[in-house]
């Protein structure tokens, strides 16, 4: 009998693949990237201080889209590049939390490069 993957346990595989291979430091943070059916949230993380240095979500009164789409990505990447910018934080390791570099990350991560962050 054919057994039904578990798609949440493949993209938890993925991403602790990638986390031994992807860190943020003080001069290099990490942008991490978590998407839920609902919401879609964004930290900019020092992994060495253990620290989340800039923080942003659908949630926040500042993103006027409430859902986790395409135009809340863009949204959400225009700010977390405008609040890490504020901060003096200009470059940072992408991780995309095991997610497809597809659609709502893609757009997430083009509008944070757009925003003035380089990665």
């Amino acid at each position: 009998m054919v057994k039904k993957t578990d798609r949440k346990m493949e993209r938890t595989r993925r991403h602790l693949r990638v986390r031994t291979k992807i860190s943020g430091t003080s001069e290099r943070p990490r942008l991490c990237v978590y998407r839920s059916n609902s919401n879609l949230y964004v930290q900019i993380i020092d992994d060495v201080a253990g620290k989340t240095l800039v923080s942003c979500s659908t949630l926040d009164k500042d993103i006027k889209t409430k859902y986790s789409n395409k135009e809340a990505a863009k949204e959400v990447g225009t700010m977390i590049a405008k609040k890490a910018l504020e901060k003096n934080i200009e470059t940072v390791v992408f991780d995309r939390g095991g997610y497809v570099y597809h659609g709502i990350v893609k757009e997430l991560a083009e509008a944070a490069r757009e925003g003035g962050l380089k990665f």
